[in-house]
């Protein structure tokens, strides 16, 4: 399964009302986010990643929370269980899943990066872990989803990698040690 099928088996369009309420909070966001601009609490940089990191939460929220159609509450409790699958059983599909779920999170850690000046990797790890377990937490009481802990593990994985990758660019581009 490629991931365009992905989008369009478990997502349905936004609806009006959806796309009203995106659009409202995005406005709130970018008020605040020009009002600290204003009083030179933040930079045209920590701005404009503030804005993006909105809009990638509100993709990802919609496509993994939001836009699903309701099921059974659903839930697996036992930690790794799909890696034990992946070994025992080759579900490829599974492996696929996890890799996506990875990837999915690393837009996150980079876009923290430069938002927060000083942000840690333990930070990263935090914020990633919270952001997954709001999602997941989300699909279980909306019953929109699987809740486990594997995705809250590899999307706070993503999120720590994309931290990593925009702090060594950085650490080679201006030279600035990061923590």
């Amino acid at each position: 399964m490629d991931l365009y099928q992905i989008l369009t088996m478990h997502n349905r369009p936004w609806s009006i009302r959806e796309i009203v309420v995106f659009v409202f909070f995005l406005a709130v966001v970018a008020g605040f986010l020009l009002l600290r601009l204003k009083t030179h609490r933040i930079t045209k940089g920590q701005a404009v990643a503030g804005l993006a990191l909105y809009g990638f939460l509100g993709i990802v929220f919609a496509s993994t929370v939001f836009t699903r159609t309701p099921g059974n509450r659903a839930y697996e409790l036992l930690p790794f269980w799909s890696w034990r699958e992946i070994l025992f059983h080759q579900d490829w599909s599974l492996l696929q899943e996890n890799v996506l779920n990875i990837i999915l999170f690393v837009p996150i850690g980079i876009l923290l990066f430069p938002l927060l000046r000083k942000i840690t990797w333990k930070s990263a790890l935090i914020i990633g872990l919270a952001i997954s377990a709001l999602i997941e937490t989300s699909q279980l009481i909306l019953c929109r989803g699987l809740f486990e802990w594997d995705d809250m593990i590899h999307n706070t994985l993503g999120c720590v990698l994309g931290y990593l990758v925009a702090s060594q660019l950085l650490q080679k581009r201006c030279g600035r040690k990061v923590k």
